[in-house]
């Protein structure tokens, strides 16, 4: 007899106490028989009881294994938490608020099976997004494809399938500044997407506030590609071009006309003008120059408090 095929389920948590065993109990719901399965509760760094459920998960199911964060390490660390300690022929990675549908899953699988390395999910259902976030989503896709050099779908989701050789592939990486939406595309294999439409959250609220957002989206513009530092070269030239012809301007003013030039307006409105490009400038240099510091610490990605993996 064949044996089955066995998946892991790499479930990140934060302050998901609410929510957890509602989403255990649809997901258990909704895994197919003639599969073997594995979850992996990865803690991170949850300041309400999070934790305490998951452990009353594990001593109720063999199946469930979890690791606990010494402190917030970040969702794409949490994943890659996941992904580390996963045993299975495939890994399926979901958030624990259903907004990800666990029916899903037979989908995922089938494509798999048809031979897919990685399947990823993109998320359809605009109408039930806020205007606001809509927008800035749609903004964003486009400025990442603009500047990177991989191409990332607009609506993915970190809600996808990875197979085996992936995952060991995986291990190969250890940077601090993970972005998962682009390293998949970048890895290549064979790959496709489903799409769904998100379900409403169980409980509680988003964990992505407007400045975990912009960090997010940070780490991804600067991850797969230089073109930041290489516009910022380009607009450099472009303003000294302007700069020296207003500069020829001047000069010939002063020595072949008499008007009258008062120039304070212009040139504080120059100087705030100039200086606030600079400081641009200097903030995308210094976001690279960041990142190779903290990269050239080489510390782990993350920190692991307790765990029942041993256990297993």
């Amino acid at each position: 007899m064949t044996p089955k095929a066995k998946i892991s389920l790499v479930i990140p948590c934060y302050n998901e106490e609410a929510a957890i065993e509602s989403f255990y109990t649809e997901l258990v719901r909704q895994l197919p028989d003639d599969y073997q399965f594995e979850i992996i509760l990865v803690d991170d760094g949850s300041k309400d009881g999070t934790l305490n459920c998951i452990k009353n998960l594990a001593e109720q199911d063999e199946h469930v294994s979890y690791i606990s964060f010494s402190r917030n390490f970040g969702h794409q660390n949490a994943l890659k938490a996941g992904f580390d300690h996963a045993s299975g022929d495939c890994a399926i990675c979901m958030d624990a608020d259903l907004q990800h549908p666990p029916e899903l899953i037979k989908t995922f699988i089938e494509k798999w099976e048809e031979g897919h390395d990685i399947v990823h999910s993109i998320r359809t259902d605009e109408s039930t997004i806020g205007k606001r976030k809509k927008y800035s989503s749609k903004v964003f896709y486009k400025i990442l494809n603009h500047f990177s050099d991989v191409e990332i779908q607009s609506g993915m989701a970190d809600f996808r399938l990875i197979d085996r050789k992936v995952l060991d592939q995986l291990t190969n990486f250890s940077e601090n500044f993970i972005f998962y939406r682009g390293l998949f595309p970048w890895m290549g294999f064979r790959q496709t997407s489903i799409s769904y439409v998100a379900n409403e959250r169980i409980a509680g609220q988003t964990k992505y506030t407007f400045g975990k957002m912009v960090r997010f989206a940070s780490i991804g513009l600067t991850s797969f590609s230089v073109k930041p530092l290489r516009y910022s070269i380009y607009l450099g030239l472009l303003f000294a071009f302007l700069a020296f012809t207003y500069l020829i301007y001047a000069v010939l003013v002063y020595l072949f006309t008499d008007w009258a030039i008062t120039g304070w307006t212009s040139l504080v409105v120059s100087i705030m003008f100039f200086g606030g490009i600079n400081l641009i400038m200097l903030g995308v240099i210094g976001e690279y120059l960041g990142k190779l510091f903290i990269e050239s610490k080489r510390r782990p990605n993350y920190l692991v408090a307790e765990s029942n993996l041993n256990k297993r």
